[in-house]
C-alpha cells in the first residue's frame, strides 16, 4: 500500500501528527495521503497516563475543540504537594510550590479518550486509521533511506509456523514515515541504532508508571484536585513520587512512578504502590471505594538532554518516541502533540514540493528549536538530573533552579547513565518484607492484570524474546535474585523450579506492554518485539 505519510502510533503525537498534515492539504486546496497505524484492538486501547493535560498544543491544532466535544470535562480546582513520612506528612504551601506544579488552565482526563476523540477528529478529515495492526519491521530503500514499515504476520503459532488463520503482514509504503509508538518504542529503538541518533544525546532515562482509576465515595471526592506526593515509601536515594487526580463522576485516578535508575534489586515498583496506598493519607481517599481499572506504562524522564537526532531520510521520531516529556511538570501529552504538529508541517512542505522523500526533514527540528515547547523543556532540563543527590538535595536543587533561576541556570547537569547499569548486585542489599495484600486497598499482581483487560493469543510466538537463554539463571538469578520477577507490573517473569533446578518461565499473556523489562534488565538481554496485532490491554479510561 502506498501512501505520502505512515503514522505509526495512535496516542497523541501520531494523531495530531494526522490531523495537521490533513488540515494542511485542505487548507491549500491540495491531497495528501495519510495512513495511521495503531498495535491496539483500538485507539485508545493502550493509552495510559496520569493525565493532566495542557491544552496549548490542542488550542492551535483545533481550537474549537470545545464545540466539537473534547472529553475535556474536568477544569483543575486546587493543587496540593505533600511530603510523606510513614504515618504523616506536611503539606508545601502553594507560593513555595515550583511553577511547574500549578496546573490553573489545565484538565484532568482520561488521555484514552482524548485519543479516542483525536481518532474521530482524523477519521473525519480523511486519515485512513488501521487498529489492531502492529508495526513490525521497518522497510528500508536501496540507499539506506526509510521506505516505510510492514505489519507483523497474523496466525502465526508458538513453532513459528502459520496457523488455519495466517494472514501475512502488509508493506505500507511512504514518501515520509513518521514513529510515534510511545516511550521505548521497538521501532524507534532500532532506528537510533540504525542511524546512530544518539551520538550527540545523553543517555535517557526512564520512570515506571503504575496507575489505578478508583470510584470513590462522594463525600471523599473533590471534583477538580490535583495531588502530589514524594518521600514515604521511597527511601532518600530512589526518585519516586505519586499522583491523585479527582475527575468527574467520583472516579479518583491515582499512581506512583519511580525511576527506574533504582539501585535495590529487591526493589519492587508495584509493591511500593499498593504500599502507599496503605498510607494514612491516601488511604483515607480511597476506603469504601471501589477499583476499576489499573495499567502501567514507562515514561521517559531525561529531557532535553536526553533527546536524540529527530530526523533520519525518509523519517523521523515525535512524541514520546523521541523522548519529549517534562518531566517538573509531569506532562507529555502537549508536547507530543506539538511535535506531531511540527513534524507533519515539514513534511506538508516537502510532498508539495514533489519531495520522494529519501531526504531528511530538516525543517522539523528546526522548527522545534525555534517553538515554545523547546523554550519549555529547556527551562525544566536541570530537575530530573539533581535527584542524583538524593531526594533532599534534588528538592533544594529544584527550588533553587526552578523558582529563584527560574530555570536559567547558566550550566546543563548531566544524568547519571543508563538506567539498567544502575542496579546493584543483590549482596549489597537485603530483601524487602512487603505488606500482604489486604484484597480492599492493596492487591496482587494476578487481579490487576485483569482489571486491565489485558490478552494476547496464547499459540503465539513469545513477543518477550531472550539474546542469550542462559542469562536469566546465570547472571540475573545468580548476581540479582532475578530482579525480573520484581521490576515487572504484571508478573510476566517468573523463577520456576525445572527438575530441580531454576528457569525463567515467561507469562507473555501478561504482559501490559509497559516496556520496563526491555529498559531495566542488567545486561539488555530482554528485548520486547511486537506480539500479534490487537494483543495487549485494552484500557477503559485510562
Amino acid at each position: 500500500m502506498e501512501f505520502d505519510v505512515v503514522i505509526v502510533g495512535g496516542g497523541p503525537a501520531g494523531l495530531s501528527a494526522a490531523i495537521r498534515l490533513k488540515q494542511l492539504a485542505a487548507e491549500s486546496g491540495s491531497d495528501i495521503s495519510v495512513c495511521l497505524l495503531e498495535k491496539g484492538s483500538e485507539i485508545g486501547a493502550h493509552i495510559l497516563s496520569g493525565a493532566v493535560l495542557d491544552p496549548r498544543a490542542l488550542n492551535e491544532l483545533l481550537p474549537n475543540w470545545k464545540e466539537l466535544g473534547a472529553p475535556l470535562n474536568t477544569p483543575v480546582k486546587r493543587d496540593k504537594f505533600l511530603f510523606l513520612d510513614k504515618k504523616g506528612g506536611f503539606r508545601v504551601p502553594e507560593f513555595a510550590m515550583m511553577p511547574a506544579m500549578k496546573n490553573h488552565g489545565n484538565f484532568i482526563v482520561s488521555l484514552a479518550n482524548v485519543c479516542r476523540w483525536l481518532g474521530e477528529q482524523a477519521e473525519s478529515v480523511g486519515v485512513e486509521i488501521y487498529p489492531g495492526f502492529a508495526a513490525a519491521e521497518v522497510l528500508f530503500h536501496s540507499d539506506g533511506s526509510v521506505k516505510g514499515v510492514a505489519t507483523g504476520d497474523m496466525g502465526i503459532g508458538k513453532d513459528g509456523e502459520p496457523k488455519a488463520g495466517h494472514e501475512p503482514g502488509i508493506e505500507l509504503h511512504a514518501k515520509y514515515t513518521f514513529f510515534a509508538e510511545g516511550c521505548r518504542g521497538h521501532l524507534g529503538k532500532q532506528l537510533m541504532e540504525t542511524f546512530n541518533l544518539r551520538d550527540e544525546a545523553q543517555p535517557q532515562t526512564y520512570g515506571i508508571g503504575i496507575k489505578e482509576l478508583w470510584e470513590v465515595d462522594p463525600e471523599k471526592h473533590e471534583q477538580g484536585l490535583v495531588m502530589h506526593t514524594a518521600g514515604y515509601p521511597m527511601d532518600r536515594n530512589t526518585y519516586g513520587g505519586s499522583f491523585l487526580y479527582h475527575l468527574e463522576n467520583n472516579q479518583v485516578a491515582l499512581g506512583f512512578v519511580i525511576g527506574l535508575d533504582y539501585e535495590n534489586p529487591y526493589l519492587s515498583p508495584y509493591d511500593e504502590f499498593q504500599r502507599w496506598k496503605s498510607h494514612p493519607v491516601i488511604k483515607q481517599t480511597l476506603k469504601g471505594g471501589k477499583r476499576i481499572a489499573y495499567g502501567a506504562r514507562a515514561l521517559n524522564e531525561g529531557g532535553v538532554q536526553s533527546l536524540p537526532k529527530l530526523v533520519f531520510p525518509g523519517g523521523c521520531l515525535i512524541g514520546c518516541d523521541a523522548g519529549f516529556l517534562n518531566m517538573p511538570r509531569i506532562k507529555g501529552s502537549h508536547a507530543a502533540m506539538k511535535t506531531g504538529m511540527l513534524a507533519a508541517e515539514a513534511a506538508f512542505e516537502r510532498v508539495s514540493k514533489g519531495s520522494e522523500g529519501r531526504d531528511e526533514l530538516t525543517e522539523y527540528p528546526e522548527a522545534y528549536r525555534a517553538s515554545w515547547l523547546h523554550k519549555e523543556l529547556w527551562l525544566a532540563r536541570n530537575v530530573r538530573p539533581a535527584f542524583k543527590w538524593g531526594l533532599i538535595g534534588g528538592t533544594l536543587y529544584a527550588g533553587i533552579d526552578q523558582v529563584l533561576l527560574r530555570g536559567r541556570a547558566p550550566w546543563t547537569l548531566s544524568h547519571h547513565g543508563p538506567d539498567h547499569a544502575a542496579i546493584k548486585p543483590k549482596s549489597e542489599f537485603k530483601p524487602i518484607d512487603y505488606p500482604k495484600y489486604d484484597g480492599e486497598i492493596t492487591f496482587d499482581k494476578p487481579s490487576s492484570v485483569y482489571l486491565s483487560a489485558t490478552n494476547h493469543e496464547e499459540d503465539q510466538p513469545v513477543h518477550l524474546t531472550l539474546k542469550d537463554p542462559s542469562v536469566p539463571i546465570q547472571t540475573n538469578l545468580e548476581l540479582y535474585d532475578a530482579p525480573e520477577q520484581r521490576y515487572c507490573p504484571a508478573g510476566v517473569y517468573e523463577i520456576v523450579a525445572d527438575n530441580g533446578e531454576p528457569r525463567l518461565q515467561i507469562n507473555a499473556q501478561n504482559c501490559v506492554h509497559c516496556k520496563t523489562c526491555d529498559i531495566k534488565d542488567p545486561t539488555q538481554n530482554i528485548v520486547w518485539v511486537t506480539p500479534e496485532g490487537g494483543g495487549g490491554p485494552n484500557y477503559p479510561n485510562m
